[in-house]
């Protein structure tokens, strides 16, 4: 697990190093650039003649020590100043008094030259207000020179809070950030200027989020194995939960599937579907594994036996929107006793009845894409995708709920719990029957007794990962959602082999 703090949070704890532990700031400032340097080696960057291209900041003091070092490696580094003599931090003029007693040259336009590497280092994490005149200027020449592009920390121009582009934007292929990568490196557009990001020591401990729980977390491979639950020799069926999906309806029978597969690949124990009688042969040939319990009306006397025999509930997949579909989602939120998933038509049935929301005291996870958060909470799908952090925020402050806002970059919240955001997966998942297959795994997880927030953010880094073994296998083209199952499946097995180790 690693922390991806935004730039209030990354100061608060640059600030703590400083001022609690007693660690100088140019100590800091040192540890930055040596680690940069030696990144670009790593990552096999031609830094025999850098361009570092500085503002009067911080960062801009991170690009002077950078071009310092490069030079004792017996590198060509020039340096461009974009900023202000006036503005300039202590430390920063410290390192650019240096680079002059050294001997860099050092430029204030940008020059005719050509370089290896272009090393942004204008602007860092407190950019808030747009780039405009001079550095916009300077950061367009930047972009359109040849070579390798490198960020320090984040893109000049990117925010690190939500990743807008204030103005214009640095458009790095590497970006190196000190202690932790900043969230707006991986939320889009932010990920587009940032390229891949590499998270370096520096002195800074990230140990230091890990009471703050509005800072962001993400999960890793190496994560998996100790996140899944455990699994006894000495067990049957029942040890591992029994599941109830209210799931499908005319022409749907492969939502009830697809997310009752899901469930099973996840680990429950047992799967019972409820669905429309029309659906029976289909379900019973597709997945005979699950028990099949049909309806030809609503039957609210069955329901009630159904949700008092279920350990975990999920509700919505392919269900439909019509007066049925409404009575059974009404009753299973009054009634649920057990965790619910309420997803897809589950949903948008929701949005028309949002006191059920607080009328439910079962524990819930809601499972939106950006249309139906828009039905849930009033705003355009626009407002949600450019503020989206503040608005699910304040959408799980005023419910008990954990909500998954699926997207190109998934977010778990609940109150209380540090966000977790999706990094991994791809474009191939974007088919449908996708959110079906996330509903089932969540689900799966929840019969096996973890916890909702947990069961909710290892789900959806699972079914991401899924769909990343897929693509391996297949392309990014023609995977389905059959084939997230079996990349699931090919993703769990590798992590219980490493727990086994």
């Amino acid at each position: 697990m690693r922390y991806l703090p935004d730039g209030k949070q990354m100061k608060e704890a640059d600030t703590h190093t400083i001022e609690e532990l007693g660690v100088p700031s140019l100590v800091l400032m040192e540890r930055a650039a040596l680690e940069v340097v030696e990144t670009m080696e790593k990552k096999g960057i031609d830094t025999s003649k850098a361009l570092v291209v500085c503002g009067s900041g911080n960062n801009g003091g991170d690009g002077f020590a950078a071009a310092r070092i490069l030079t004792e490696r017996g590198r060509q580094a020039d340096i461009v100043f974009a900023g202000k003599e006036s503005s300039m931090s202590q430390e920063c003029r410290i390192q650019k008094q240096i680079a002059e007693n050294m001997g860099l040259r050092i430029f204030t336009e940008f020059p005719s030259e050509e370089y290896t590497v272009i090393i942004d280092a204008v602007f860092g994490v407190g950019l808030s207000r747009e780039i405009s005149g001079h550095l916009k200027d300077m950061i367009g020449l930047m972009n359109h020179a040849p070579g390798r592009k490198v960020s320090i920390d984040i893109p000049s121009g990117v925010c690190a809070q939500d990743g807008r582009v204030l103005g214009t934007a640095f458009r790095a292929e590497l970006t190196v950030g000190m202690a932790c990568t900043k969230l707006g490196c991986e939320l889009y557009p932010g990920k587009y200027y940032a390229g891949e990001t590499a998270a370096v020591p520096i002195g800074i401990n990230p140990e230091f989020f890990s009471d703050r729980d509005a800072v962001f977390h993400t999960y890793e491979k190496e994560d998996i194995p100790r996140l899944l639950p455990a699994r006894k020799p000495d067990s049957h069926k029942g040890s591992y939960g029994k599941v109830l999906m209210i799931t499908g309806s005319y022409g749907m029978a492969g939502a009830s599937c697809l997310a009752a597969m899901a469930a099973y690949t996840a680990g429950a124990g047992l799967v019972q579907i409820y669905t429309p009688a029309d659906n029976r042969v289909i379900v019973q040939q597709l997945l005979p594994e699950a028990v099949l319990s049909c309806y030809n009306g609503y039957d609210e006397k069955k329901l009630d036996e159904l949700l008092e025999w279920a350990d975990v509930v999920c509700i919505g997949c392919g269900l439909g929107t019509d007066r049925q579909a409404e009575q059974l989602l009404t009753r299973t939120i009054e009634k649920v006793k057990v965790p619910c998933v309420v997803d897809a038509d589950g949903i948008n049935l929701l949005s028309r009845n949002k006191e059920l929301l607080s009328n439910s005291a079962a524990p819930l996870i809601l499972t939106p894409h950006m249309m139906e958060m828009s039905r849930l909470t009033g705003y355009s799908v626009g407002r949600i995708k450019e503020n989206r952090i503040e608005i699910l925020r304040s959408f799980t402050e005023n419910s008990e709920a954990v909500c998954v806002l699926k997207d190109s970059r998934t977010v778990v919240a609940q109150k209380g719990k540090h966000p977790f955001i999706n990094l991994a997966g791809n474009s191939g998942m974007a088919k449908a029957g996708s959110g079906d297959v996330l509903a089932g795994m969540i689900t799966g997880l929840l019969a096996q007794g973890m916890q909702p927030f947990e069961s909710a953010a290892l789900g959806v880094y699972l079914h991401a990962c899924g769909g990343d073994e897929s693509r391996e296998r297949l392309g990014s083209y023609g995977i389905t959602a059959r084939n997230l199952i079996q990349g699931i499946q090919i993703c769990m097995k590798k992590a219980e082999e490493q727990k086994e180790k």
